[in-house]
């Protein structure tokens, strides 16, 4: 008889970091509800002015809290509807840190002004790069699983995750077609109706997937 334990360290791993940028992401809410009340509450701090907070808020709720969220739920039940240990432990903890250190520099890059100014797409080139490959390695990891699967029949769960897979990588990636200039800065590829077209293609469907 096999034995096998289902890796439960990468599922709490995503649960402590969805708890805490709840939290944070909250946290920033409050503090720009606080602003409509007072206006000049951070007046002469730019790093903390509402139009650098409120993106830092949106991105922090929806891809740090609700993206964690997402990651615990798909690692927990993956394995278990597969009846399968994780294809790597190693592409695991990569996803995982990969993933807190992305939240981290949108933390660090919003409040500074670096910004795009897409909405629910804000952070700038280096940084959509490495979603792009962090999120391929979390892609890997998961066909990796299901190819090596021991449930013969494949839960209609399952297919749901390969399709928020490639759809996510569709929408992240056509949004973030950009011109780099500098280091931290760059110009979508479209201008005008058809960057606002493909922007909320985007905006509402990224929100919906995660």
């Amino acid at each position: 008889m096999q034995q096998f334990y289902y890796d439960n360290k990468i599922v709490k791993k995503f649960i402590y970091a969805t708890i805490l940028f709840g939290v944070v992401g909250m946290l920033v809410g409050l503090i720009l509800a606080f602003m409509f009340l007072f206006p000049n509450l951070t007046e002469g701090i730019s790093w903390l002015s509402f139009g650098r907070l409120r993106p830092l808020h949106t991105n922090a709720v929806i891809f740090a809290f609700v993206g964690n969220a997402m990651f615990a739920g798909i690692y927990y039940s993956l394995q278990r509807l597969l009846k399968a240990r994780m294809f790597s432990d190693f592409l695991s903890n990569v996803h995982f840190w990969g993933w807190q250190l992305i939240i981290v520099a949108a933390a660090v890059s919003l409040p500074l002004g670096f910004s795009t100014s897409k909405e629910y797409a804000e952070l700038e080139w280096p940084i959509d790069i490495a979603i792009a490959l962090i999120w391929v390695v979390f892609g890997i990891n998961m066909i990796g699983t299901i190819l090596k699967r021991r449930e013969r029949h494949l839960y209609v769960a399952i297919w749901f995750y390969l399709a928020t897979f490639v759809t996510v990588a569709v929408l992240h990636i056509f949004n973030s077609l950009e011109l780099p200039v500098s280091a931290l800065k760059s110009y979508s590829v479209y201008a005008g109706v058809q960057d606002a077209l493909v922007q909320w293609w985007y905006g509402h469907n990224a929100v919906a997937f995660s």
